[in-house]
């Protein structure tokens, strides 16, 4: 299995249109690369609505979703399951390992094409790993990671990764906001 198949950091980020949960109502609003234009965007798969790590992630996520948006970022969720799937899990309480009152949209990738794009889709199982990119608002992928099934991605690494590149210098392995950049 071929983990990057086209997205490549440093690269434009692999366009894509898809039904999403922007308009909860209606299920009626696409959503496309072009969206975010001018703005960070965090793009991380999941396996599928209704499973056990999936809701700490999104979870986790939506309650920092106001340091994203003060980094001019947006966050977008993408699974394989349809857009009524992604509906129900949102009406959901969390005490029912719903994901009720996200701040975020998620979008639907029934064909997989998206995945496959990104890289992170295991064809034999029919759903993506774990995959996060940081795209930068001119397009352009700066950042992926991918972990397996089992394993959440934590959001203040992914916070402290978002700063660093909008910081624009050398930030070493420890760097933390606000602390000096590394000198060539």
């Amino acid at each position: 299995m071929e983990l990057f198949g086209y997205a490549k950091v440093g690269e434009p980020a692999p366009y894509f249109t898809m039904q999403s949960t922007q308009n909860l109502g209606t299920l009626d609003e696409v959503v496309t690369l072009d969206d975010y234009r001018g703005q960070w965007l965090i793009l991380f798969f999941y396996p599928y609505d209704f499973s056990l790590v999936c809701p700490t992630e999104i979870l986790a996520l939506s309650n920092r979703y106001e340091e994203f948006q003060l980094l001019n970022t947006d966050v977008l969720g993408v699974s394989p399951d349809s857009i009524y799937a992604h509906r129900a899990w949102l009406q959901t309480p969390r005490e029912e390992n719903g994901i009720a009152g996200i701040r975020f949209p998620l979008a639907s990738d029934p064909t997989h094409q998206v995945a496959e794009a990104y890289g992170v889709l295991v064809p034999e199982k029919g759903f993506p790993l774990r995959g996060l990119f940081i795209i930068d608002p001119l397009g352009i992928l700066q950042y992926a990671v991918i972990h397996n099934f089992e394993i959440g991605r934590s959001v203040d690494e992914v916070l402290r990764v978002l700063e660093a590149l909008q910081a624009g210098g050398l930030c070493g392995a420890d760097w933390q906001p606000g602390d000096e950049m590394l000198v060539s």
